[in-house]
């Protein structure tokens, strides 16, 4: 580790981690890269400091998550939870049991990882936005991005359905059925939030394997450990 590297202010657990270093909160897009570490058995520590200078350096748009690997020299940063999951699949995960060595396998799961990050994520969280936290309720607002939520959950169901090959999967990406991968890792916690977001069980009701694979995937143990209490504070 480079002493040079982190400013005044950062925490001594920042500086001193050994290995890789999440510094998060347990929202959707935290809980991406919580259940990916989780999954590779890795450990986290939580901080909500990510407006001052030191997280600055190590994240410039000052969101969370941030994942810092301190095996680098210096250590190497990396912003975007879709980057995150990537990165970590090439430095943690050797055998790609997350992902895909096969390369047009390979290429499907970032085809959804960044379907989901480019269109999912900004629509369901505007919906959260205007639905919940804005001070001033807009109509128009709520039910574009309301639409657009569904319109987007109607995709994924078409993939998981089959409607067009004639086969349901199970998961997102790979042959067959379907492997989960870091395509189902950086999709589901935000799929499975349907209800904070202000989705009624009708809204859902055209989504059945969506449903199932919100459900099959929330059973996994290391799924329940990257949404739990121990990203809570």
């Amino acid at each position: 580790m480079s002493p040079s590297f982190y400013l005044d202010g950062t925490p001594d657990t920042v500086k001193s981690a050994k290995g890789m270093h999440l510094i998060t909160q347990n929202t959707p897009n935290g809980q991406k890269v919580q259940i990916m570490l989780e999954e590779l058995a890795d450990v986290n520590i939580m901080t909500n400091e990510q407006k001052k200078d030191w997280f600055l350096k190590l994240d410039p748009n000052g969101r969370i998550p941030v994942l810092v690997d301190n095996t680098q020299s210096p250590p190497f940063c990396v912003m975007e939870t879709s980057a995150e999951l990537l990165y970590l699949l090439k430095f943690a995960d050797k055998d790609d049991k997350f992902g895909f060595k096969d390369e047009l396998e390979r290429n499907e799961a970032l085809q959804w990882l960044f379907f989901w990050h480019g269109s999912g994520a900004p629509y369901q969280g505007q919906l959260n936005h205007f639905g919940k936290f804005a001070k001033e309720k807009i109509p128009y607002a709520i039910e574009r991005f309301k639409n657009e939520t569904l319109r987007v959950y109607g995709v994924l169901e078409i993939r998981l359905s089959g409607k067009y090959t004639g086969e349901p999967r199970d998961y997102l990406a790979g042959n067959g059925k379907g492997k989960y991968s870091i395509a189902d890792i950086g999709t589901w916690p935000w799929v499975k939030g349907w209800s904070f977001s202000g989705l009624q069980d009708e809204d859902m009701k055209p989504f059945p394997h969506l449903m199932k694979w919100i459900d099959r995937i929330a059973e996994r143990p290391a799924v329940k450990r990257g949404t739990g209490d121990k990203y809570s504070q």
